[in-house]
């Protein structure tokens, strides 16, 4: 996961609506499953909607009363304690 994306992600969430990133994902999802991607692309995919998703989850935080670094800071925490127990 990129900070700066989740950051870009959740600022572009406040401005406007989850709804076109969450929109976005779904097209993104789709796209996954046609035929003939290579891994890498699907590395890819999949890094852009894990993004995309942590932006949305972030802006919620800060819609919830959050500052803007501690909802980024508290979520790149849990994600990256995800990792460490894997």
């Amino acid at each position: 996961m990129k900070l700066p994306v989740i950051k870009s992600v959740s600022e572009f969430v406040e401005e406007h609506d989850e709804d076109y990133v969450l929109e976005a994902v779904d097209v993104l999802e789709h796209v996954s499953l046609a035929k003939g991607l290579k891994d890498e692309e699907l590395d890819v995919i999949g890094e852009l909607i894990s993004n995309f998703l942590g932006g949305v989850e972030v802006a919620k935080m800060v819609k919830d009363g959050k500052p803007k670094q501690e909802a980024l800071n508290q979520f790149m925490g849990r994600v990256l304690g995800s990792i460490d127990k894997n």
